[in-house]
């Protein structure tokens, strides 16, 4: 009897999960049938389908027809109208149409107001002038305003290299066109150097940890070599940039251009903080010899005693040969600089000169904290790398180990190329020639040190593996 009750209750919760079961599924065919009939009685979705599957499949000429319809009745039915809107006008003006650069701005326009939290907004504006630029739109002047006004609303998202050059390149042009004035160009090179700077370091930081961790021993994982690959292009990009910015600017910045133009401005500006820090540093930068800069220093630490104003009453008391008043107004300045960029120049200065006077391993250790303030300043490892190679009768307890040193020199040279677009080809060229001085294969070979390690107890410190044969 018990049995049979519970064959009973089985067969009824059986019964009641399968009713529920054909519940659940009747419900979810409903609504995917009831979806489907909504989506048929949408006339949108028809409408933007036949631009955008055409334009999905690079068939712009059957496309383009079609996409007026969507932006009038259906503007807001997908962000996908506007993408595929733009690969479709950037088609049509490298195939040499240029009525379609209107067509593209409006594109832009429309992703702008419809889509404005999925749209960069600095990258979209520099993308229209750059576009306007290279097909000769508007006057130099109207292109700048463009450009100028695409950094001013978004700085954060004006990223791309060939932009920032071609901003800076047009206030150049304006200048030497008597449009500008020169003051005008060596403020933006100000803004655009800092700018460069910052997106060449976040690149570079995040090269320069994956470095460490291949340096390390660690074995990185497919999609971490191909982040390493991509972030050393990006690094070389703004590195290139970098270079073409200095020389668009070119002989306007030399001291013959730059000291009378300060010595005319000074009065005026004495009391002007800004222009006293700009117009030192740029003084500094080129090394101008002149007594407008000590005056320019006098005010600065007067009206803002600073990191700026004690670096350079360092650079003149190192000019008076007084080298430890001198260094001490440097470490003053790196105590009191917040910006790492700045930080960095300064710690530089430091790491220099130790060098020159033959302290190496306290130059090395100034050289790694400027590139901890900022990750791309390669030149601080290519100094390392000189260094190295310069203390071959320092290093070793034999022929042998002395030259292995050259091994750890081409490592370092070999990372300054890759943080470092700028100086890439002299660090590569240095590395080259450091390995060729480094032990041949035949060296190895009668050496039998084949894969073995060598340590440096000299200031150098650390260990190279000789390679394999």
């Amino acid at each position: 009897m018990i049995n049979g009750l519970k064959n009973d209750y089985m067969i009824n919760t059986i019964n009641t999960t399968k009713m529920k079961t054909k519940g659940i599924l009747f419900f979810a065919v409903l609504a995917i049938s009831l979806t489907s009939k909504m989506k048929a009685q949408d006339p949108c979705v028809t409408t933007a389908s036949l631009f955008i599957e055409p334009a999905k499949a690079k068939n712009y000429e059957a496309a383009l027809p079609n996409y007026q319809k969507v932006i009038t009745d259906c503007p807001q039915y997908s962000l996908a109208t506007y993408q595929y809107a733009v690969k479709m006008f950037e088609y049509f003006i490298e195939k040499g149409d240029k009525s379609k650069i209107k067509d593209l701005e409006n594109a832009y326009n429309l992703r702008l107001k419809y889509y404005a939290s999925k749209t960069k907004e600095g990258d979209v504006l520099s993308d229209i002038a750059q576009i306007k630029y290279d097909n000769g739109i508007g006057t130099k002047m109207e292109q700048f305003k463009d450009f100028d006004r695409a950094y001013k609303i978004d700085e954060e998202n004006f990223t791309s290299p060939k932009r920032i050059y071609t901003y800076f390149s047009l206030a150049k042009d304006l200048f030497e066109e008597g449009q500008k004035d020169i003051q005008e160009v060596f403020d933006l090179y100000d803004v655009i150097q800092e700018k460069i700077e910052k997106e060449e370091g976040n690149y570079a930081q995040k090269l320069t940890e994956l470095l460490d961790k291949q340096e390390a021993g660690e074995t990185l994982s497919k999609k971490d070599l191909d982040k390493l690959e991509a972030y050393e292009k990006n690094v070389g990009y703004y590195g290139q940039i970098k270079s073409s910015v200095d020389a668009k600017l070119g002989i306007i910045a030399n001291c013959e251009n730059l000291i009378p133009l300060i010595e005319k401005n000074f009065e005026a500006n004495k009391t002007n903080i800004a222009w006293l820090k700009s117009s030192a540093g740029r003084l500094n930068d080129k090394e101008c010899e002149t007594p407008v800069f000590f005056s320019l220093v006098q005010e600065l630490h007067k009206l803002e005693p600073s990191a700026k104003s004690a670096f350079y009453l360092g650079r003149l008391a190192e000019k008076e040969g007084k080298g430890s008043e001198a260094l001490k107004y440097y470490n003053q300045a790196v105590d009191l600089e917040t910006k790492p960029s700045d930080k960095a120049k300064y710690l530089y200065t430091i790491a220099e000169d130790f060098r020159k006077k033959g302290s190496l391993s306290s130059a090395r250790t100034y050289y790694l904290r400027a590139v901890e303030q900022r990750p791309s300043f390669g030149v601080c490892y290519l100094k390392i790398a000189q260094m190295y190679a310069q203390s071959t009768n320092d290093c070793g307890s034999d022929v042998f180990e002395k030259r292995a040193i050259n091994w750890k020199a081409a490592e370092m040279a070999d990372k300054a190329a890759r943080v470092d677009g700028s100086i890439a080809e002299t660090a590569r060229a240095a590395a080259s020639s450091y390995r060729q001085r480094a032990p041949s294969k035949s060296d190895i070979f009668s050496s039998g040190r084949a894969g073995q390690t060598i340590s440096f107890s000299c200031w150098v410190g650390g260990s190279v593996k000789v390679p394999s044969l």
